[in-house]
C-alpha cells in the first residue's frame, strides 16, 4: 500500500511541476513536442493523426520521430516507470530555425517557462496548506509551563508568542525552528507575546539547566498507574513495572497525575535519590530511584502548547502562507546545514526513505480513520512539494535553476552562451545527480535494512 501511495503523490507532485512548464510554453507560443508522466519507455501515447488523435501503445522511438516530424501537434505520452515526467520543447536543447523553438522566444520569456515549475509546486503546496489549515487550524505559538525567569518576566500560561528577537512567530514550529537554528545561550531574548488582544514586550535572561528523568509515562486518565516504563532509565532499573500504582513521593502523598506533576514542579529533580512509594497486587513497595541526567543547557522558563485550533477565513489564508512559508525556511536552513558539514551526506533521504517514511505515516494514522489518513498525507506531501520547488531552483546544472543561471547570463551578456556549451554542463550535472541518487538510495537501503 504505501509503494502505491508514494506512487501517486510523486506523480502528482511532478505533473504539477511539469504542467508549469507546459502552461508557460504554450502562453509563450512555444511548440512542445511532448508531455509524458513517467520516464522509461513509451507505454501508451496519444498522438495526432489526419483522422484525430489516436493512442498508440509502445511507441518506440523511432516511431516517436516519425509520429513527431511534422511538428503539428503535441504527443502526450505514459511511460513505464512511475517516477519523474517531462514536458519537451522544440529547441530547449538545440538551436532550432523555428519560430515556435524555445531557443528563438525572448530571454524572459524563457524565463517564465523555467520558473514556472517550481512555481507550480510552491503553488501546489499552498493549496494543500489551505485545505489542511481549514479543516484542523493552525499551531499557535501558545505558552505552558511557566517557570523560574519567564515568570518573573511575567509570561502566563496561555500567552502567544508572536516574535522573538525580532523575528516574526506565527506557528508552534516556527518557534521550534528559530529555537533549532539559533540555539539558546548566555545572551537575552526578546520577546513580544499577545494576551487578551494586546501586546508585550519582555526580556529573559535564558538560564542552564540539567534535565533529569526518571524514564516512565503515566496511564491515561489523572491518576498515578504506571503506563510504561523505559528501557536504560531508573524507573525500570529499580524494579517498577507497568500497572504500578504509585502513592507516594519523598513522604509526599500523591493520589493524581496532576499530584505528581506539582511535586516535581515544587521540587524538581536533581541527582539525588527519590524514593517512590508504590503498590503492586495491593502490596505496599518502596523503591529508591536516582534520577538520570537527560540533557543539559539554556531555557527561557516556558514550553509550547503546540496543539491546533480553528480560525476564520482570513486566519485560513494567513496561516496557510505561514505554513508554506515554514516548511520553505526548514527546506533552506537544513540545506545549509547540510553544505556547512552540520548535517551528514548519510542523513539524506531518496525515493526509497521517502517511500518508507510514507509507509510509516500510513501506518500510525491509519487506526484514527480516513481524515486523519488524508490530512498526515497532505502534510507530508506539502513538505515534498515545497522541497522540489526549492531543489530545482538550486544553481545545479540539469536543474531548473541550472537553467535560470545561463538564462541570467544571457541577460547581463546581452546574447546567449552557445547551447552547446550549455548542454556539455547540463550533461555532467545530470551525471553528477545520477551517481548522488545512487548514493542516497545506498544510504536509504542501509537505514531500512
Amino acid at each position: 500500500m504505501n509503494i502505491i501511495i508514494a506512487i501517486l503523490i510523486f506523480s502528482v507532485l511532478i505533473i504539477i511541476h511539469e504542467l508549469g512548464h507546459f502552461l508557460l510554453a504554450k502562453s509563450n507560443g512555444i511548440f512542445v513536442t511532448e508531455f509524458s508522466i513517467g520516464m522509461g519507455p513509451r507505454i501508451l501515447s496519444m498522438v495526432k493523426t489526419t483522422k484525430g488523435y489516436r493512442l498508440r501503445a509502445f511507441m518506440s522511438p523511432g516511431d516517436f520521430a516519425a509520429a513527431n516530424r511534422e511538428l503539428e501537434a503535441t504527443i502526450y505520452s505514459i511511460k513505464l516507470l512511475p517516477i519523474g515526467g517531462s514536458c519537451m520543447m522544440l529547441g530547449e536543447d538545440e538551436s532550432v530555425e523555428d519560430e515556435r523553438a524555445f531557443n528563438k522566444k525572448g530571454v524572459w520569456g524563457r524565463i517564465s517557462v523555467v520558473l514556472a515549475g517550481p512555481i507550480f509546486n510552491f503553488v501546489l503546496a499552498l493549496v494543500l496548506a489551505l485545505v489542511i489549515v481549514g479543516m484542523r487550524g493552525y499551531d499557535p505559538a501558545k505558552v505552558t509551563n511557566v517557570t523560574s525567569q519567564a515568570k518573573e518576566a511575567g509570561l502566563q500560561n496561555g500567552d502567544v508568542i508572536t516574535q522573538i528577537n525580532g523575528k516574526h512567530i506565527n506557528l508552534a514550529r516556527e518557534l521550534d525552528l528559530y529555537l533549532f537554528f539559533n540555539p539558546l545561550n548566555e545572551a537575552d531574548v526578546e520577546l513580544t507575546y499577545e494576551r487578551g488582544g494586546e501586546k508585550h514586550n519582555v526580556t529573559i535572561n535564558p538560564e542552564y539547566v540539567k534535565d533529569y528523568k526518571l524514564g516512565f509515562y503515566y496511564d491515561d486518565g489523572n491518576g498515578t498507574i504506571v503506563k510504561e516504563v523505559m528501557d536504560s532509565y531508573p524507573m525500570k532499573e529499580a524494579g517498577l513495572q507497568k500497572g504500578d500504582i504509585i502513592t507516594e513521593i519523598n513522604g509526599t502523598v500523591v493520589e493524581t497525575k496532576d499530584d505528581i506533576v506539582d511535586y516535581f514542579k515544587q521540587n524538581p529533580m536533581t541527582e539525588k535519590a527519590i524514593e517512590i512509594v508504590y503498590k503492586r497486587d495491593g502490596t505496599v513497595n518502596t523503591a529508591s530511584v536516582t534520577p538520570k541526567l537527560a540533557g543539559e543547557g539554556y531555557t527561557i522558563g516556558f514550553g509550547i502548547d503546540g496543539s491546533r485550533v480553528k480560525t476564520n477565513g482570513i486566519g485560513v489564508i494567513k496561516y496557510s502562507l505561514a505554513e508554506v512559508k515554514y516548511v520553505i525556511v526548514y527546506t533552506v536552513d537544513s540545506l545549509k546545514m547540510l553544505f556547512t558539514g552540520k548535517v551528514k551526506a548519510n542523513d539524506l533521504a531518496g525515493p526509497v526513505g521517502i517511500v518508507d517514511m510514507i509507509g510509516n505515516i500510513y501506518k500510525d494514522s491509519a487506526p484514527s480513520g480516513f481524515v486523519t489518513i488524508f490530512l498526515s498525507l497532505a502534510s507530508f506531501s506539502l513538505l515534498l512539494s515545497a522541497n522540489l520547488g526549492i531543489m530545482n531552483l538550486l544553481p545545479i546544472p540539469a536543474l531548473d535553476g541550472g537553467r535560470l543561471v545561463f538564462l541570467l547570463i544571457e541577460v547581463f551578456r546581452g546574447r546567449p552562451v552557445d547551447q552547446n556549451k550549455e548542454g556539455i554542463v547540463h550533461m555532467i550535472g545530470f551525471i553528477a545527480l545520477m551517481i548522488l541518487m545512487v548514493f542516497v538510495m545506498f544510504n536509504d537501503l542501509n537505514r531500512i535494512f
